[in-house]
C-alpha cells in the first residue's frame, strides 16, 4: 500500500503551482501542511487523477492514478464539497451508492453503517440544508468512504468547523488512517499535529520539509510559523 510521486510538476502558463515534488506515502495519516496558495489543492487534484501533471508521475501500487483500478480504491472529499439541500442525509448517501454501482439492499446497509460511523445516525432522515457545517463535512466524509477506499484524499476538511467539531473530525480521521492511506491538507497545525504519522510541508509549490514530526524536537507550530514568516 504505497502512493508514490516522482518529479511531479504542474504549470499554468508561466506559473508553477507544483514544482518537481517527489514523495512516498504509506498507510496512516499524512498531513499536507501549507499556507493558502502553497499548491496543496493542485497536488491533491493530481493525486486523484483530476488534473494531469505537466511532468512527472504519480501511481499507487503500480497503477497510474488515471486508471480505473485506482479510481475503484479512491475516496475524495474536495475543498468545495457540493450537496443537494433537499436530499436527506440517507438519500444523499444512497445516491452516491448508486453512482458507484452498489445494489439497493447493500446500499441501505452501508448507508446506515456510515451514518453511525460519522455520528449522524439520528440525522439520516433530516434534509441536508438543515445540517450544521460540521455535519455537512461529516456527511462528506461518509460519501468519500462508501467504497471502503484504500486511498482517502481530504482537501481542507476542517475549514469552517468549530473547535468541538474539529476534535470529532480528527478522531474520525485518525481511525480511518488505521486501515487506509489518508492524505489531509490543511493550513492549521493543530489539525494534524497529534494524528499525522507523516507530514509534508509545502511552500510555493515546493516541499520544504517532510517526515514524522514525532521524531523531531520542539513545537511543530513554531517551526511552521518560522518557515512562513
Amino acid at each position: 500500500m504505497e502512493l508514490k510521486a516522482s518529479g511531479l510538476t504542474k504549470q499554468y502558463g508561466s506559473k508553477t503551482a507544483v514544482d518537481n515534488m517527489s514523495f512516498e506515502i504509506g498507510k496512516g495519516v499524512t498531513g499536507l501542511l501549507g499556507a493558502n496558495g502553497a499548491g496543496k489543492t493542485t497536488l491533491m487534484r493530481m493525486m486523484c487523477g483530476i488534473l494531469t501533471p505537466t511532468s512527472g508521475e504519480i501511481e499507487y501500487d503500480g497503477y497510474r492514478v488515471e486508471s480505473e483500478e485506482y479510481r475503484n480504491v479512491l475516496g475524495y472529499l474536495p475543498q468545495d464539497f457540493g450537496y443537494y439541500p433537499e436530499f436527506t442525509g440517507m438519500d444523499f448517501l444512497k445516491y452516491f451508492c448508486a453512482l458507484k454501482g452498489i445494489d439497493k439492499k447493500a446500499a441501505n446497509t452501508r448507508c446506515e453503517e456510515l451514518l453511525e460511523l460519522v455520528g449522524l445516525k439520528d440525522m439520516g432522515k433530516v434534509k441536508v440544508k438543515k445540517y450544521s457545517g460540521g455535519m455537512k463535512q461529516r456527511l462528506g466524509i461518509a460519501q468519500a468512504i462508501i467504497n471502503r477506499p484504500e486511498v482517502l484524499i481530504l482537501d481542507e476538511p476542517t475549514a469552517g468547523l468549530d473547535p468541538k467539531e474539529r476534535v470529532r473530525f480528527r478522531s474520525l480521521i485518525e481511525e480511518l488512517g488505521k486501515v487506509s492511506i489518508v492524505v489531509l491538507s490543511t493550513h492549521i497545525v493543530s489539525d494534524i499535529e497529534h494524528i499525522a504519522d507523516r507530514i509534508i510541508m509545502m511552500k510555493s509549490g515546493h516541499i520544504i520539509w517532510q517526515g514524522s514530526w514525532k521524531e523531531e524536537q520542539g513545537s511543530l507550530e513554531e517551526f511552521y510559523l518560522k518557515e512562513f514568516e
